[in-house]
């Protein structure tokens, strides 16, 4: 059965894995260090802290932060569900913001909007969380400048973004938000297992992410209590916040240290089948295929194809089926936030708050796209599609 996504492996990845695995530390040692140096210099920032997994990203950019109830969060609605609920997490509330059409990242021009409105309303925005959806880079360049005028907290999901480019920059990410997320799950461009870290040029949020990682504790005697008789006892540490153990291991960061020598070739994999699905499906009428903007190169973690099946005889659902007994197993990405239960109960969202999501919701599946997929399972991808939708 062919998959949307999956990990590609080889024997240096293992080999990577078995060292440390016949070494002195499983957990807490240099392969972590060593790992979050190889992202610093990947990625250009100055500072890196690898975790468990994204969502653990997420929740400790918006703790360091410093977002707590009373604050208003902006995210895309178009996201995965750990985006906004870090945002929750926090005691903030969150509010969406609908996709522009053509990038399917959160529009620019409706985010001023909103923070205006919340300003005509004596209420002010804290931060704004850019998704870099399926590898497109969202308008950096035109969030900066909002989160300047208005002086907020940018943060970038950059989870489905590795290694894309943006102005023709590869190291985008950090010189223009304040916290960037990263996830190191299987379907993403590297794998550690689980794992994701958070990456700025602030060492203070740096500093405060560490700290959290780990239960909240320091070890560092300069943030010792005055009142401490202790500073000398080499075991001592103190714990002044509530923290977390977001902590990840030794073998999972030297499978990430070496899956991260990769990337470049992996997404250029990548780029080859989207090039491939483009000049199939770009001149058909009912389909839309996701397109780069100026100066951007797309890093494709997913191939959202839009398709409009009220043109068509096949429902989404039997368009599924079909594509299931090929071989085919499809997703969607994703679900908007607004629709879910707990968001409409909590926050009053409703089904027709953000249209633009909610039509590509309705149109888009995502394609097989990884770098381990066959040339003959392009094709009958590809095949099966013209085939089931009778094009």
């Amino acid at each position: 059965m062919i998959s949307y996504g999956k990990q590609s492996i080889d024997q240096t990845d293992i080999d990577a894995v078995v060292e440390v695995l016949k070494s002195d530390w499983l957990t807490q040692g240099p392969a972590v260090q060593s790992f979050e140096n190889d992202l610093q210099n990947y990625f250009g920032a100055k500072h890196t802290c690898v975790v468990s997994n994204g969502t653990a990203a997420l929740h400790l950019a918006g703790l360091a932060l410093g977002w707590q109830p009373g604050d208003i969060v902006l995210t895309t609605p178009l996201t995965f569900l750990a985006t906004a609920n870090s945002i929750v997490y926090s005691g903030a509330t969150p509010d969406f913001v609908d996709i522009d059409v053509d990038t399917y990242t959160i529009d620019s021009n409706l985010v001023e909007e909103k923070v205006k409105f919340y300003q005509s309303k004596g209420k002010k925005v804290k931060a704004i969380i850019g998704v870099d959806f399926a590898g497109h880079p969202c308008d950096w360049k035109a969030l900066r400048e909002i989160a300047d005028k208005y002086e907020l907290q940018l943060v970038n999901d950059n989870c489905h973004a590795l290694g894309a480019t943006y102005l023709n920059d590869k190291q985008y990410a950090v010189k223009y938000a304040d916290v960037v997320i990263q996830s190191y799950h299987p379907v993403k461009h590297i794998t550690t297992g689980e794992g994701g870290a958070v990456l700025t040029n602030n060492s203070k949020l740096d500093e405060k992410v560490r700290r959290l990682r780990t239960h909240g504790m320091t070890k560092d005697n300069s943030k010792f209590s005055i009142q401490n008789p202790s500073l000398n006892e080499p075991w001592y540490y103190e714990m002044h916040e509530l923290g977390y153990n977001y902590r990840i291991t030794d073998f999972q960061c030297a499978l990430g240290s070496s899956q991260l020598k990769k990337l470049d070739s992996f997404n250029l994999k990548r780029r080859e089948i989207a090039k491939r699905y483009d000049e199939s499906f770009s001149n058909i009428d009912c389909l839309k295929t996701p397109n780069d903007q100026n100066a951007i190169q797309h890093a494709y973690h997913l191939y959202p194809l839009q398709i409009d099946f009220a043109k068509l005889s096949i429902t989404k659902v039997e368009f599924f089926e079909k594509m299931k007994k090929a071989g085919i197993n499809l997703q969607v990405h994703y679900i908007p936030i607004h629709f879910q239960p707990y968001y409409q109960k909590n926050y009053g969202f409703q089904q027709g708050d953000f249209l633009f999501s909610e039509n590509f919701y309705q149109n888009e599946v995502s394609l097989p796209i990884y770098p381990d997929l066959l040339d003959n399972n392009v094709s009958l991808v590809i095949g099966s599609i013209l085939e089931i939708l009778s094009i």
